[in-house]
């Protein structure tokens, strides 16, 4: 696979097929490489505690790939890459509209000499449509797909506005779309025997993503706002005050409710016809949450979650990252690993969350220091010999 993409969406995308298996090459820019490794601080740090050249940002999206660097504003790196790319069984880019055709590296010029191409482009608004020229980025795709008017508090309330969510889930949701399309693109093409073009927008996976809430906006006709952390069909469902701290109820049923209200010993409210169901309770929401919080309150957040857990009543602290790696929980599902690294000696990274019992997820490479692999790819791709390699270094080629 031939991964032309930079910063997130394509790259995440990258990551996730080579964390299954596929050879995944990264072509990058002569001395710059993908934009997120300028994107620091912080930096890794090597054994001595000084930063290396890797930001942080970079390392999250580009485990198991090897890096490349071509120079694609010389002809020779552009046909360099061009006949990488007709060796590879998956290009991904995401580039400007049109902005690959320029190399004769767009999908209809490949696709003439290699029909079996799977192709994927990622764009901030597709391949058609009024908005297609323009560049797209996460934030400015969460206002416009709405997502940022529901999300931050409530019209009236202290620190009301909108808010984005605090990682680029735009970008992250992309790359697990075009994940998915690649593979069904691959098992479509190992029945027909043809490649096809894949045309994946941030904006439309945003849109996608909005789920129950575009639905209930489709169905309903009812514009939804921001509700802070509060759900718009289903109480209790969010926040509430302990005596040391928040904790989060995150009650689905009525069965848990009546048990909720056992353990905070008003086991008439379960009974109360304003809220015995949930749609009494989402209907009268303004009038029990106040209770709930006066009652929550009354109690450390470890309390309620213990006797909570105990009752079986989904509820959870609002943990800081390092609460989160230091979870008992994280820490035995192995959610953190550490891989050897040339520069640092070694680096955390977050563990795919994918479990396949036949076929694991393996960890073969670190995120590549910056054209680590241009003359083993260029050997196995192209046959490239050293004394090649050493011409096109010297002509600042790769």
């Amino acid at each position: 696979m031939l991964d032309l993409s930079r910063v997130l969406a394509g790259p995440w995308a990258g990551q996730m097929l080579a964390d299954l298996g596929a050879d995944v090459v990264k072509v990058e820019r002569p001395g710059a490489g993908d934009d997120t490794r300028s994107w620091g601080p912080p930096w890794l740090k090597d054994q001595a505690g000084r930063d290396t050249s890797e930001s942080a940002y970079y390392l999250c999206a580009n485990r198991n790939k090897r890096s490349v660097t071509v120079d694609l504003a010389k002809p020779e790196g552009q046909a360099i890459v061009r006949s990488l790319a007709l060796e590879a069984d998956v290009l991904l880019e995401n580039f400007k509209l049109g902005g690959l055709a320029q190399y004769r590296l767009d999908y209809a010029s490949l696709a003439a000499d290699h029909p079996r191409l799977v192709y994927c482009s990622i764009t901030g608004f597709g391949q058609t449509g009024p908005y297609a020229p323009r560049a797209g980025y996460d934030f400015l795709i969460q206002g416009m797909g709405g997502l940022m008017s529901i999300t931050g508090r409530s019209e009236g309330e202290e620190g009301a506005g909108p808010q984005k969510v605090g990682v680029a889930l735009t970008d992250i949701l992309t790359g697990l779309y075009a994940t998915i399309a690649v593979q069904a693109a691959l098992a479509e093409r190992a029945r027909s025997g043809l490649g096809q073009h894949i045309d994946l927008a941030l904006l439309d996976v945003q849109i996608a993503c909005l789920a129950n809430q575009a639905s209930n906006y489709l169905a309903g006709g009812v514009v939804p706002k921001r509700m802070g952390n509060a759900h718009p069909n289903i109480v209790p469902y969010q926040d509430f005050p302990t005596a040391d701290g928040d904790m989060i109820l995150a009650i689905g049923n009525d069965g848990q409710f009546a048990k909720f209200c056992a353990v905070a010993a008003h086991p008439e409210w379960a009974g109360d016809p304003r809220f015995a169901t949930n749609p009494q309770r989402v209907a009268n929401r303004s009038t029990l949450i106040p209770m709930l919080r006066q009652a929550t309150v009354m109690r450390t957040t470890h309390d309620w979650i213990a006797a909570l857990e105990a009752a079986g009543v989904p509820c959870g602290p609002i943990n800081r990252l390092d609460e989160v790696f230091a979870d008992p929980h994280v820490v035995s599902r192995g959610l953190k690993i550490t891989m050897a690294h040339p520069l640092a000696g070694e680096v955390p990274l977050v563990a795919n969350p994918i479990r396949l019992s036949a076929s694991p997820v393996e960890y073969r490479a670190p995120p590549p220091p910056l054209g680590a692999h241009t003359g083993e790819v260029l050997a196995e791709w192209l046959g490239t010999g050293p004394e090649a390699l050493e011409g096109l270094r010297s002509r600042g080629v790769v």
